[in-house]
């Protein structure tokens, strides 16, 4: 019936709305590094949903169940307070397809930063523009602000990330920004080993949270190794509600260049 399958399509944009699906292209929690001025960098996002979403949000999209996303970030210190970066974002589908999945480009400016052997406190912001394909993302264009605050001592670290991100087109464009915090602690175990808890929520629409049943709250045990030429993260994650992917394992990579 045409009334019928209206009301359908309607529903499904609804929902799609509602629960705005985005590409999982990196999972870390923003502490004070920064590239030194005139130098370049490249880390490699690796992550994979081993248990989670395979239904849909909207006609086409890719779910993340199964799926291994891998992304290069390029990174430039522009000076002792700013660095540019950019992220070139692709997926194997848990169909065995590869797919590139757009473009984000950013800027981190980080005025205060602990001192390199007593620490201290760092504060920052990043402001990421991003273009990913339909099936990834329904808003396609987006903006991201991320603010960085934290503490560094000698053998522990604490960092929290409060992140606003608006949808520059389609059903998002004008609306409310989707309100997210990520959180980090870790302690030295050994030298140049460091464990600790990373903690990543969203909330849904800022001044308009999503019934707790629909955020998305996850837990991560997390190592962060820094034994040079061997530097990189990995945690494994649990979803904490029923909208969370249940299984994730990521990992990033610090690549010579």
């Amino acid at each position: 019936m045409p009334g019928l399958r209206l009301l359908l399509l309607l529903l499904s944009a609804s929902g799609a709305l509602t629960l705005r699906a985005v590409m999982i292209d990196e999972i870390q929690v923003y502490t004070d590094d920064i590239n030194a001025a005139g130098k370049f960098g490249l880390e490699l996002h690796v992550n994979t949903t081993l248990q989670g979403r395979s239904v849909p949000d909207f006609p086409g999209e890719i779910t993340p169940e199964h799926g291994l996303r891998v992304t290069p970030e390029f990174s430039y210190g522009l000076n002792r307070d700013f660095e540019a970066g950019l992220y070139l974002p692709g997926e194997r589908t848990s169909d065995g397809s590869y797919l590139l999945a757009g473009t984000k480009v950013r800027l981190k400016w980080l005025p205060v930063q602990p001192d390199a052997k007593t620490g201290g406190w760092f504060f920052g912001l990043n402001g990421e523009l991003s273009y990913l394909p339909r099936r990834f993302d329904l808003t396609q264009w987006g903006f991201e602000l991320r603010t960085m605050l934290g503490y560094r001592s000698t053998g522990w670290l604490l960092a929290a990330n409060p992140v606003l991100g608006w949808g520059l087109s389609g059903p998002d464009k004008g609306g409310r920004p989707e309100a997210e915090l990520q959180l980090k602690a870790a302690w030295e175990i050994a030298h140049g080993v460091s464990f600790g808890p990373e903690y990543y929520a969203d909330f849904g629409r800022l001044g308009r949270a999503l019934p707790s049943v629909e955020q998305d709250h996850a837990l991560y045990a997390a190592f962060d190794v820094d034994l040079r030429p061997w530097v990189f993260n990995v945690g494994l994650g649990r979803g904490l509600s029923d909208a969370a992917d249940k299984w994730t394992l990521k990992f990033i990579f610090e690549l010579p260049w």
